[in-house]
């Protein structure tokens, strides 16, 4: 009876020993578990710590990157803008140029055509000069005068002088006046444009030009309109008369007729 106690004695007490194996082998369990938690909480802090701070950067790095990008685009945008407004001043400036470049050339052919004009009827006028020197005209300072070997009154001698296409001399310088006195030869005589027959006083030429008061190479004391009737002026070249005369326009008289070569 007593070994049966102390059996069952010693199975209860291997009982207790189990359990306490047991439990000190769960305990173990636990804390391997606690410490495979831990490790596993720190790995996790550790990679949310190194991928925050990634992030951190990377946002950093982003923002940097859009505000070069963006910086570079209107950098971009405002040399374009530059470039075209000097694109379109420079496309401006070709068509004025073009512009000048058309009007100097339509100039230069204008000027070409009036300088081939003048050229013949340069080369015109001399003929023309050279054939009405043949035929007794003379020339002076790019005029050519006639001086008549006929007679006439003033108004028919005007009429000759029309007919071939001149008219009476003017006399508008002194120079002008020594070369038609030699032409004409010594003491002589001979009608030229000029006359008061509309106004009595006013002398006037053939082309409505006024001879000015004091002005003219009239011998001393004309014109004295002697007998109310000499409305004509005539020239002499008497050597000690070379000047001007009012004469009666009804007297037959020599005349010099005056037309320009061009």
């Amino acid at each position: 009876m007593e070994m049966s106690e102390e059996i069952y004695a010693n199975a209860e007490d291997t009982a207790d020993d189990g359990a306490n194996y047991s439990v000190c082998e769960n305990s173990y369990e636990d804390v391997y578990a606690n410490e495979d938690n831990l490790e596993t909480q720190r790995t996790g802090s550790f990679k949310q710590s190194v991928s925050s701070g990634f992030n951190t950067k990377g946002g950093r790095c982003y923002r940097l990157t859009a505000v070069c990008l963006l910086l570079l685009c209107v950098f971009l945008l405002t040399a374009i803008i530059v470039l075209w407004i000097k694109f379109t001043n420079l496309n401006t400036q070709i068509d004025q140029l073009q512009t000048s470049y058309n009007t100097l050339t339509i100039e230069r052919d204008q000027l070409q055509t009036s300088y081939n004009n003048l050229r013949e009827e340069c080369q015109s006028s001399n003929v023309m000069a050279g054939v009405l020197v043949k035929q007794g005209w003379r020339f002076f300072n790019s005029k050519l005068y006639y001086i008549s070997i006929e007679k006439k009154n003033w108004t028919e001698s005007r009429e000759d002088c029309r007919e071939k296409g001149a008219d009476l001399v003017i006399i508008n310088s002194k120079e002008e006046q020594e070369f038609i006195i030699k032409q004409l030869g010594e003491s002589n005589w001979a009608w030229i444009g000029l006359s008061d027959r509309d106004t009595e006083g006013e002398w006037k030429w053939v082309d409505g030009t006024e001879l000015r008061s004091g002005t003219g190479f009239w011998y001393k004391g004309e014109p004295n309109d002697a007998g109310n009737n000499e409305d004509c002026a005539e020239i002499w070249t008497f050597p000690d008369k070379k000047s001007w005369n009012d004469k009666p326009c009804s007297y037959d008289t020599q005349w010099i007729c005056e037309k320009s070569v061009s």
